[in-house]
């Protein structure tokens, strides 16, 4: 999520959502902190959207909660958009004007441009947003592809028709800034593809991300050619066929498609079944093909998997695991290691240095990626010309001012992380974190006891339960310690005269912490339960 303020205006772009770390636990999704848009909501004219990946629109249920402005995208990106927020009941209708690229529209002091580009989703625009001040170009998530599958190629003679003109600043895609060269068409997995189908009698199942259109348009492509019928399994590979075929942008011969329930009418060599789970998610549909938990499809020996995507940075080690799941229940599973079944929706190196030589940017900010990603394209932008002092390195949260005598950052807005957990959204903070990690790693003692309300004496207790913490009943020496040096603190509390039950449950907490500690060299949570009748 991009903020531009200028005068009494605010724009936004892109409003993405993001997974949880490893520290988030139970944690759903992470959304943007819109406190200071919420705080200035009758100066936000509008949303616009770059492209359909939930990384630029999984926020808007949400946000939208709070802000209910107009949206401004391309009519493929609409479609998923109200596919997204029909899932969300309690969401006010909301306003999305669909734009396509070329479009050129007004809101407040800022003229709007929308510039074809090509992405693994169609109609992915670029961004020339001209304010008073001058021109600024946020690409969006974009490749240079030559011979793409699907619509125009990048309108290259728009971005450098606007470097004639004057670019003040260029916010470029950083994602695949460390790759160098020029990324491969998609075509070239299109070709891998048909090699794998190519004389091959046994099922196909192919794996990959739902979003990439042009990949779903290709595996439909090559399953017509061979005569083979296409089934899908996994709700967003649905949804998103669902949207993509009413809307045109996957074309597919009448008949083709087939339902998931029917697939054993049908021998294997007639059969394609496209599926989510190419990262490895535990709930996905090929995760529990993998695991017998699918009520469709049962994978076995004669089955060719094909995980046409590669492993994101961080879930290696769950796509490995399931690919051995796969080949021990007989599987022939072919990945990014044995063939090229993959191609990146975003531009190395080479492409990078092209946009910038074609706007000729007086400024210059990387955006999406990691750190080390928007410090190598900072660097591809100093080769190509932009002096140093003019390229930005931002953070979430920090202002940049930008006029035509200079630029500079200059303090910060509120911003921040707001993480999901079910119907909950921002109810999950630091200190529930902090709780679940304790938990996760320690496990929790529950100790229970009764006492007279008149008298403060004992009458039930103290019951010890552990959770995560041992076996009580292999643990039975351990158990009665703790029961007694609940008591022990009980009967401190009495001797002292410490009757606030705040009192009393701290000294508990002490007393069996303590003991724990001594004996197991552990530190479970430790929870007082106290009840008077």
């Amino acid at each position: 999520m991009t903020v531009f303020e200028y005068g009494n205006d605010i724009i936004v772009v892109d409003c993405g959502m993001t997974f949880p770390d490893d520290e988030m636990l139970g944690v759903d999704l992470v959304i943007p902190d819109t406190t200071y848009l919420q705080q200035n909501a009758d100066r936000v004219r509008g949303f616009l959207i770059t492209h359909g990946h939930e990384d630029h629109i999984g926020a808007i249920p949400y946000v939208l909660r709070d802000l209910n402005v107009p949206i401004y995208c391309t009519p493929l990106t609409a479609g998923i958009i109200k596919m997204r927020t029909a899932e969300h009941r309690n969401l006010k209708k909301i306003k999305i004007h669909e734009k396509k690229a070329g479009s050129k529209f007004k809101l407040g002091c800022f003229d709007i441009e929308f510039i074809n580009v090509n992405h693994s989703v169609p109609d992915a625009v670029a961004m020339a947003i001209k304010s008073p001040v001058g021109t600024c170009i946020i690409t969006g998530d974009f490749k240079i592809d030559s011979t793409p599958i699907g619509g125009e190629m990048i309108d290259l003679a728009r971005f450098g028709e606007l470097g004639k003109e004057g670019v003040l600043m260029l916010m470029a895609d950083s994602t695949n800034a460390e790759r160098p060269g020029f990324a491969m068409s998609e075509r070239k997995v299109g070709a891998a593809l048909d090699a794998q189908f190519k004389n091959c009698r046994s099922r196909i199942l192919v794996a990959t991300f739902a979003s990439n259109v042009y990949r779903l348009q290709q595996i439909i492509n090559v399953a017509a050619k061979y005569g083979r019928k296409v089934a899908v399994s996994g709700r967003s590979m649905e949804n998103i066929l669902k949207v993509t075929t009413e809307l045109g942008y996957i074309e597919a011969p009448k008949d083709l498609l087939v339902d998931i329930s029917t697939i054993r009418q049908f021998t294997p060599e007639q059969l394609c079944i496209i599926t989510t789970g190419s990262q490895g998610e535990p709930m996905s549909a090929l995760s529990r093909m993998a695991f017998g938990s699918h009520k469709q499809v049962e994978v076995g020996p004669g089955d060719k998997i094909l995980i046409s995507a590669s492993p994101i940075p961080g879930n290696e080690k769950s796509v490995y695991t399931l690919i051995n799941e796969l080949v021990r229940r007989g599987a022939e599973v072919v990945y990014d290691k044995l063939a090229d079944m993959h191609v990146s929706g975003h531009a190395c190196q080479e492409e990078l240095k092209l946009i910038m030589a074609l706007t000729k940017p007086k400024y210059f900010m990387p955006v999406h990626g990691e750190y080390r990603h928007l410090k190598i394209n900072a660097g591809l932008a100093a080769s190509t010309g932009v002096a140093r002092e003019n390229i930005f390195i931002s953070e979430i949260g920090k202002v940049l001012e930008v006029s035509k005598d200079g630029a500079g950052f200059n303090g910060t807005v509120p911003s921040g992380k707001v993480l999901v957990d079910g119907l909950g959204v921002g109810d999950v903070g630091n200190a529930v974190l902090r709780d679940r990690k304790h938990l996760s790693q320690d496990g929790l003692i529950v100790a229970v006891v009764t006492l007279d309300a008149a008298t403060g004496s004992v009458i039930a207790g103290p019951d010890i339960v552990s959770r995560g913490f041992v076996f009580m009943r292999e643990a039975e020496d351990l158990t009665e310690g703790m029961r007694k040096a609940a008591t022990a603190a009980l009967e401190e509390c009495l001797r002292s005269g410490v009757r606030d039950w705040s009192g009393m449950k701290a000294t508990i907490k002490d007393c069996i912490a303590g003991y724990i500690y001594k004996k197991t060299k552990r530190s479970p949570m430790v929870l007082p339960v106290i009840m008077e009748i």
